[in-house]
């Protein structure tokens, strides 16, 4: 008979076979499939443990809890979970922090390279027959080498993307006031103390930080005003952190060249979202200019499996009693 239940609340849709490779036959293993935080109530009640994704789970949920010894985030953000409130409850909220390292980090160059070459907006325009048959036809376009890569946050990722930045010789700069001195000589990059310092050298702003009260719309239209005209803006952290609407103004005056964003502050975005309304409109220049993925960074089938295992692994080792790991509360 299993010794523990664990609720996997949403996302995950199948035989669950990498979570029952790690709990065996200690776990009974519930999957709820929530598609608001209203589904959770009735199945969580008697958790032992909680696998979380993209669910939210609020103050409301974690005082129904009569049990629980870690609620998990299968993921590396988690604003979705009220880990403060669960603190006072005496529940550690854990993440997964590398499972995908190098997929956002590949994502992020990815991104940059279809914009800063011409790719992206060579292909819209050619495979809608506007303009000539002409590498003209993608602007002014410079050699990466050189150029500055500006990088808000210096975590797991972001490390990854500034190494992978350098292999095509930009100029790394980057600001993290949370990073510890050394890690720029290390690396072989540049640090600035300020954002202020940053967004004039960055030819290149690209975001790797996490959603916080001080994150929230860190860069707005007041800072991309300060980035050099015709700079790439990249994000691949979360939505809330770039100020969305300023983005199209910026491509339509000629300020940014182009943005790549994998993540938006509310997923999926409503119809009339600004972003979203100039993006999807051939007469503007952000149809060819803007690049927006389905917060999809992350995946690749190994990463996934890295994530669903990785989350079950932590899961069991606090069940079991064992140290704790990526505890962010």
């Amino acid at each position: 008979m299993p010794r523990f239940r664990v609720v996997l609340t949403d996302m995950i849709d199948d035989d669950l076979l990498p979570e029952r490779d790690v709990f065996g036959e200690l776990a009974e293993i519930v999957t709820v499939k929530a598609k608001s935080e209203e589904d959770l109530f009735g199945h969580i009640e008697d958790a032992d443990g909680l696998l979380v994704y993209l669910a939210p789970v609020s103050a409301a949920s974690i005082s129904r809890l009569k049990q629980c010894q870690v609620i998990v985030r299968c993921g590396v953000g988690y604003d979705n979970i009220d880990h403060k409130f669960a603190r006072t409850r005496g529940i550690p909220v854990a993440n997964v922090p590398d499972y995908g390292t190098e997929e956002i980090a590949e994502t992020a160059i990815g991104m940059l390279l279809a914009l800063a070459r011409g790719l992206h907006i060579s292909n819209s325009r050619l495979q809608r027959q506007v303009g000539v048959w002409s590498y003209r036809e993608a602007g002014r376009v410079h050699r990466l080498r050189g150029r500055v890569f500006g990088m808000i946050g210096l975590g797991r990722i972001g490390i990854a993307t500034a190494l992978r930045a350098k292999s095509f010789g930009m100029d790394v700069v980057f600001f993290d006031p949370f990073v510890s001195d050394g890690l720029d000589k290390a690396l072989g990059i540049r640090r600035v103390e300020t954002l202020a310092e940053l967004l004039p050298l960055s030819h290149v702003l690209s975001v790797h930080t996490p959603l916080t009260p001080d994150t929230k719309h860190l860069v707005d239209a007041a800072a991309i005003a300060r980035m050099p005209k015709g700079s790439y803006l990249i994000n691949t952290a979360r939505g809330a952190c770039i100020d969305t609407a300023a983005i199209a103004p910026a491509i339509a005056s000629g300020q940014l060249s182009g943005a790549g964003i994998d993540v938006l502050p509310e997923e999926p975005p409503e119809t009339d979202d600004p972003l979203l309304v100039a993006w999807r409109d051939p007469n503007h220049p952000a149809y060819d200019r803007v690049i927006i993925n389905p917060h999809g960074a992350f995946y690749s089938e190994e990463g996934l499996r890295d994530m669903r295992v990785k989350g079950a692994q932590t899961c069991l080792r606090a069940l079991l009693g064992e140290p704790y790991r990526n505890v962010v509360n």
